[in-house]
């Protein structure tokens, strides 16, 4: 029974809760009002600042609303002069103790007086940001990808990227931002080796040899249409949007400066590093490269080239060699003519060394713009609050690319795309196999030679070890570098944090670190289905050797095979260029067992039942026209004639066909290739001598989707129709057999 005006317990407790919801509710939607009006195209000081006659326009709810933006408008005013003061505060402590000042000086520009986040808001959302780099080397161009992730993550804006690079890191850009399909993005490239006669006359201890001094032309080389560019070192990291900076040329053009830079944060130029330390000179404590706003026009005007020239060599006559490389240059230029630049604030370029003062610089997280990895030991430093940026970076490290190809369409008119799928083909939406259909059109992001690599110019019968592994494969390749000491290409199917790992494991392998000779291609994780074919012709087209070993992660060719092979080649000189050597398989089911060193061992423990003919339990038609029986006995190379399922691992001239793409996963994937090598009329030799042996692991993914799904088999059936059918159309007659097997 409920006694007249008495509420529940229950009942009173869910009505307080929904209040407190609905004024929770109620602030936060205030809240967001009061951001985006801040933030919009009428600032709150405009909005603050209303006449007598247009308050009294207002309603009585606008009225009460302008009142409460004003009083806290007045609170943001305030709070921003106690912070200034709080600053200027840590910098007059600061300059006691290092006699220069560290942070302000009176051409300072782009502080958070400029408006902060919401200053983006007043540049053009079309106009074009330009960023010059110098990269060269393949770690280089992998580092470089990280300062890129970080720029797009924040940036609305259309980018136009400038590299000076040597022709690896050309080849790994080039291919990544084609393979990376970011929008409104645009790439130019301008070669390091046609410049370096203009800077290697400068003596040069830094570490970055020439390269080092490649930010020195880049007036002269960039395009002479462009007039201004933001110059960035590879060991960024960006903490805010680059169009903030990209800002800061309006207040260095209306000061009638050509250059914009952030003051040095250790004492390198005032000469107390150490004793005997002589330094360039350079203003005060001179000014870090690392970042720079160039205006090209002026600089020209001044005529730069020459400027800088002649200081060098009037500098040199004293100094004999620079240790920054174009850091000294400049900061001579400077010294010589303090009318050029200007000076930003600290926070867009903190620099990290173990002799910095960068602690100095930030008062809050919240004041980070660019951090800079200016120490030799990079993420190694040991520095303040090192852990807070390292984790910075390595968000970025480990992020996933993929997610900044998406964005909306800006509108904007005439920009220029570096993406591959600008042409993506479009799909019957009703197609029950789309799923592959897609998947044989994407595009992944690939980062070709991911570790260091030597080119050299190949030998006449030289033959490349080419293969496709993902993260699960890893441990095998230790292996595969002590059986296989010639030429490798190898495409890692991984994931952005996965790239780190594989890194990690490869630096930390003296097996695997030692090598100069292995491309290592990473292709991104994208999809939902593992692009085997993708990747092997990843791998294929890196390499510049004249012959290919086209084989798989899982197998370990016999000791020696690298050479026997060439000695093999050297000596088949007579065959048609469309020939396939075939490399016998063999399989074993020990996870343990001595490798066979020679052809007579093998055979022992073929007979020993430790060994297989690789698949006779469950496929064997796919190797059976290799003719094991035969090979026993043979000691010289012996013709095979193609049969149906046919795919054996082969050496053939690299220029060979490609894999077709619509084979993912599971099934097909290498005997449609050996179709098409037979369509083509190549002819099939088996080796004598040689072997490889499939060593035991579990079983993949793709393979569990084929056998379990009827979908995955009834699309593959369909694939494998249309592939003939394909065949039929492209080779006639010749490929007319394959339709009976279809």
């Amino acid at each position: 029974m409920q006694i007249a005006g008495y509420i529940p317990y229950r009942r009173l407790k869910l009505r307080s809760v929904v209040a407190f919801s609905v004024a929770i509710i109620v602030a936060i939607v205030f809240l967001k009002l009061v951001v985006e009006f801040w933030c919009s195209e009428k600032s709150s000081e405009e909005f603050s600042e209303l006449t007598e006659s247009e308050v009294a326009g207002l309603s009585e709810r606008e009225r009460k609303f302008w009142l409460q933006l004003k009083r806290i408008h007045g609170e943001k005013i305030k709070l921003e002069r106690d912070l200034a003061k709080a600053q200027l505060s840590a910098a007059e402590a600061q300059q006691k103790t290092s006699h220069e000042p560290l942070v302000e000086s009176r051409d300072t520009v782009g502080g958070d007086d400029d408006g902060g986040k919401c200053q983006r808001h007043s540049l053009s959302r079309c106009e074009v940001i330009h960023v010059a780099i110098v990269c060269s080397g393949f770690g280089a161009s992998r580092d470089v990808v990280t300062l890129i992730k970080s720029i797009m993550f924040y940036t609305h804006n259309p980018i136009h990227f400038h590299f000076i690079s040597d022709h690896g890191a050309k080849v790994v850009l080039e291919t990544l931002f084609h393979t990376w399909s970011l929008p409104e993005v645009d790439v130019s490239y301008y070669g390091a080796e046609d410049l370096k006669s203009k800077v290697e006359w400068i003596p040069n201890k830094h570490y970055s040899q020439h390269f080092g001094m490649m930010k020195l032309l880049l007036p002269s080389v960039l395009p002479k249409t462009l007039e201004k560019v933001i110059v960035l070192d590879i060991d960024l990291t960006f903490a805010t949007d680059i169009a903030e900076l990209w800002l800061v040329f309006r207040k260095l053009m209306k000061a009638g400066k050509c250059v914009g830079l952030v003051e040095n944060q250790s004492d390198w130029y005032l000469g107390n590093i150490w004793k005997n330390h002589r330094p360039w000179p350079a203003v005060g404590r001179g000014f870090n490269t690392g970042v720079m706003l160039l205006r090209l026009d002026e600089l020209r005007k001044l005529s730069w080239m020459q400027l800088w020239k002649l200081t060098a060599e009037k500098y040199l006559l004293s100094y004999a060699s620079v240790a920054l490389a174009d850091q000294d240059i400049i900061n001579a230029v400077l010294k010589d003519r303090p009318d050029m630049h200007m000076t930003l604030p600290c926070t867009w370029n903190l620099q990290l060394s173990e002799h910095t003062l960068s602690e100095a610089c930030y008062s809050k997280v919240s004041e980070l713009k660019i951090i800079h990895w200016n120490s030799p030991k990079k993420l190694a430093v040991k520095a303040s609050n090192v852990e807070f940026f390292r984790n910075l970076y390595t968000t970025f490290l480990e992020y996933d690319g993929n997610l900044l190809r998406h964005r909306l369409p800006s509108g904007c008119a005439n920009l220029a795309s570096t993406a591959a799928s600008d042409n993506a083909p479009e799909f019957d939406e009703t197609d029950k196999c789309l799923d592959f259909r897609q998947a044989r059109a994407m595009v992944y992001r690939t980062h070709l030679y991911y570790m260091n690599y030597e080119w050299v110019t190949p030998e006449k019968n030289d033959v490349a070890l080419v293969a496709q592994l993902s993260m699960d494969r890893l441990q095998v390749l230790e292996a595969l570098c002590d059986h296989w000491k010639g030429p490798m290409s190898l495409a890692l199917f991984l994931s952005d944090s996965e790239a780190q790992q594989f890194l990690k494991y490869a630096r930390e392998s003296e097996t695997i670190s030692s090598r100069r000779n292995i491309g290592f291609h990473i292709v991104f994780k994208s999809g939902g289905y593992y692009p085997v074919n993708y990747l092997r012709n990843t791998a294929l087209n890196q390499v510049r050797q004249p012959y290919s070993f086209l084989t798989d992660i899982d197998f370990l060719p016999m000791f020696e095979m690298h050479s026997y092979i060439q000695s093999a080649l050297g000596k088949m000189d007579s065959l048609k260029p469309q020939s396939a050597l075939v490399v016998p398989a063999f399989e074993t089911l020990l996870y343990r067992m001595p490798f066979p060193k020679s052809k007579a061992s093998l055979i022992q423990m073929l007979d020993d039942s430790k060994i297989y003919t690789f698949r006779f339990h469950v496929w064997p038609r796919g190797h059976a026209p290799t003719d094991y029986m035969k090979w026993r006995t043979s000691t010289a190379p012996y013709k095979v004639k193609w049969a149906a399922d046919f795919e054996p691992y082969v050496v053939v001239p690299t220029n060979v066909t490609r894999y077709d793409l619509r084979f993912v996963g599971f099934g097909w994937n290498k005997v449609s290739h050996i179709m098409e090598l037979d369509a083509q009329r190549y002819d099939f030799y088996v080796l004598p001598n040689a072997f490889i042996i499939h060593m035991p692991h579990a079983p993949s993914f793709d393979i569990a989707k084929f056998r379990s799904s009827k979908h995955y088999r009834e699309c593959l059936k369909m694939l494998k129709h249309e592939f003939v059918e394909d065949l039929v159309k492209k080779y006639g007659f010749q490929a007319m057999k394959y339709k009976s097997l279809d």
